[in-house]
């Protein structure tokens, strides 16, 4: 069903202040929209909330909308009744103190798609897997009936396997693991082959899966100071300082930076936002950010052949972020962001310096010596705007790099506990490495997917495919020893979906269609893929249905503001299909279109021993570069460091830069 501009009465909190349409929601404006969610009757005791979101203002709204100006300030919310699974989706006008939409989410029927998981369920699942006579049952004939009270029961969301028992339902899964005290890291003891199934709406545990003997990992998991013992004393300290405070300047959300603008906003699924980013006054991308990953894992067995979690689309990655701390995230003179989310019950949560931004010096710029001896140096540096999320075992940071010379980085940062199953130690595994004694890590991957708005110098883009050329020996060629490149317009969507090749040192071209540069050519920017393997599982699998985003390098897309998902708003238990493969279902044409690009990037695991017990940094990324953008290097007035020519900033004159 479908309703429009359903009016309530004003709430209590009514929302006054005159807020950038960027701006992410405050705490104000998410309990104003639970108050109008209330008095519309959209809310009750059984509601739950599993995502609220910030529903951004069209694009024409944008065009429109003077400084000053008050703009319709509009929360998208997904509505769960916690007692029969109906899932409601509303649209919340907080500026105008009413519900402008709502419509029904069929879960219950193919392709299905259940919403987000709530923090209480994850409780929940818990204590029903605890109280179930079955599990209590496995737990004994395992003879671990005195380890029932400190056991770990992990609530882990189900993919999509097609069981009669589970499709169509609100289901989570759950596995046993143990803790030897109370604080102990349960992750190192994995009770293998006990697997429960939980239905969240009847609120029981629909069976019980006890497979095997396979004994428990006794060895620790613990990584924290007091069980690692003494810290070595070697390290000398780094102090980072700037005397005369960051070259950053912020007002709300709003950020300049050596001739970058931009916004910073922050939301419950994606997480860190940015928007209107701008070099040199021109605009480079209307909106970037890392809706979804998915981590796939390798594992045949029973325990684990069904894991694919969808951090962002079953878990919510901005409700699941960090606060963070200086000395510990980030260092230098910080700026930090804090952030607002929705509770279970959709009150607001304040997320204290939810996103970190600082200054880093990134060694060279550019340097030159000349014939006489002379040299030219300058040091770089890179505006770091991050923040951090953890899910279950795993901890992801997400960082996006600005530089000096037009450059945009983007980084993805995973660490945390390896997820481990048990196995007979020194046997062999086909899809495991044993890590610790008994300790099997599977083989996995982290395969996340950029939303790129791009807009170089303005909405109208192409976007062309760049590949280095060889030349056979002959005429054109006399020498062997030449070489070439090609370009391929990409003029439409299905045309847009493409793979990495490294061999060729492949790039994608983003030109302006509206501006060139003083050689005539057209302003560009060059998105430069790392190199990543996609998704691993065969394409007939359940996964590669639900991920389809993983199975190619690059995706290309018209804009379409409800097209935000690459794996559809529902990726919990979802049939697949959804997201991109619907998203270019039209091949719509793209030579002069409003374009996205839709980039997938990642990490393929293979764990060994020094992922235990704690994964030190793993990293993926790309990077999205100027190609002709400016007329020549736009960091040529950098100045000198000032610590070039003997000037000594530490005041030691026996120190290594004097």
């Amino acid at each position: 069903m479908a309703h429009e501009h359903v009016s309530v009465k004003p709430p209590a909190a009514v929302i006054e202040s005159t807020p950038h349409p960027l701006d992410p929601l405050t705490g104000e404006e998410i309990d104003a929209a639970r108050s109008i969610l209330v008095d519309a009757g959209l809310v009750t005791e059984t509601t739950r909330v599993p995502m609220l979101l910030p529903d951004e203002p069209t694009k024409d709204e944008l065009k429109a909308w003077h400084p000053g100006e008050k703009i319709d300030r509009r929360v998208d919310v997904t509505l769960l009744d916690a007692t029969t699974g109906t899932v409601t989706e509303a649209v919340v006008s907080v500026t105008h103190c009413r519900v402008d939409r709502v419509r029904e989410h069929d879960a219950a029927h193919e392709p299905y798609g259940q919403p987000q998981y709530l923090f209480e369920e994850y409780e929940r699942a818990e204590s029903l897997v605890k109280a179930s006579p079955l599990w209590q049952a496995a737990m004994r004939r395992r003879g671990l009936e005195d380890r029932m009270e400190l056991a770990f029961c992990s609530p882990l969301a189900p993919g999509f396997t097609g069981r009669s028992d589970e499709i169509g339902r609100r289901v989570i899964r759950s596995l046993t693991f143990l803790r030897d005290f109370e604080n102990d890291s349960p992750w190192a003891h994995p009770v293998e082959g006990l697997i429960a199934h939980i239905d969240l709406v009847e609120n029981r545990v629909i069976r019980v899966e006890d497979e095997g003997d396979i004994p428990v990992p006794a060895g620790s998991g613990n990584y924290t100071a007091d069980a690692v013992g003494p810290a070595r004393e070697s390290l000398k300290p780094i102090e980072i300082t700037q005397p005369e405070g960051p070259s950053f300047t912020v007002d709300g959300s709003h950020v300049e930076w050596e001739g970058w603008s931009l916004r910073v906003g922050f939301n419950a699924r994606e997480g860190l936002v940015l928007s209107d980013v701008r070099f040199q006054d021109r605009s480079v991308l209307t909106r970037a950010s890392i809706p979804e990953m998915v981590v796939p894992y390798g594992d045949t067995t029973p325990t684990r052949f069904w894991i694919s979690y969808f951090d962002a689309g079953e878990y919510l990655l901005g409700k699941n972020a960090n606060p963070l701390e200086l000395g510990c995230d980030c260092l230098g003179v910080i700026h930090y962001f804090d952030g607002y989310v929705a509770d279970d019950r959709g009150h607001a949560v304040k997320i204290p310096n939810v996103v970190c931004m600082h200054e880093e010096d990134y060694g060279i710029l550019w340097k030159h010596t000349d014939l006489a001896g002379n040299a030219e140096v300058r040091r770089s540096r890179r505006l770091v705007v991050s923040y951090f999320a953890t899910i279950g075992n795993y901890d992801y940071g997400f960082y996006w790099y600005l530089y000096l010379d037009g450059s945009i980085q983007v980084e993805a940062k995973a660490t945390g506990i390896v997820f481990v199953g048990g196995g007979h130690p020194g046997s062999d595994n086909a899809h495991a490495t044993e890590i610790a004694p008994g300790a099997f890590a599977p083989v996995h991957q982290h395969l996340f997917c950029a939303r790129l708005d791009v807009a170089i110098d303005g909405e109208s883009n192409r976007l062309v495919e760049v590949d280095a050329a060889r030349i056979p020996m002959g005429a054109q060629n006399p020498f062997g020893n030449a070489f070439t490149w090609t370009q391929t317009p990409l003029a439409s969507e299905k045309q847009a979906v493409r793979e990495a090749d490294t061999s060729v040192a492949r790039v994608w071209e983003v030109q302006s269609t509206t501006r060139t540069n003083y050689l005539s050519k057209p302003t560009a920017y060059h998105l430069i893929p790392a190199p990543t393997a996609l998704l691993m599982a065969d394409p007939a699998s359940s996964v590669a249905a639900r991920a389809a985003f993983a199975t190619k390098h690059l995706w290309g897309t018209a804009y379409d503001r409800d097209e935000r998902w690459p794996a559809g708003r529902y990726p919990n238990a979802h049939a697949g299909g959804s997201g991109l493969p619907e998203y270019i279902a039209d091949d719509r044409p793209l030579d002069g279109a409003d374009l996205v690009l839709w980039h997938t990037f990642g990490l393929t695991h293979i764990p060994r021993p020094e992922d235990w017990p704690i994964m030190p940094v793993d990293y993926a990324g790309f990077w999205f570069k100027p190609y002709g953008f400016c007329d020549v290097n736009p960091a040529m007035d950098i100045p000198e460091s000032s610590q070039a020519h003997g000037a000594c900033s530490c005041g030691d004159e026996a120190c290594a830069c004097c």
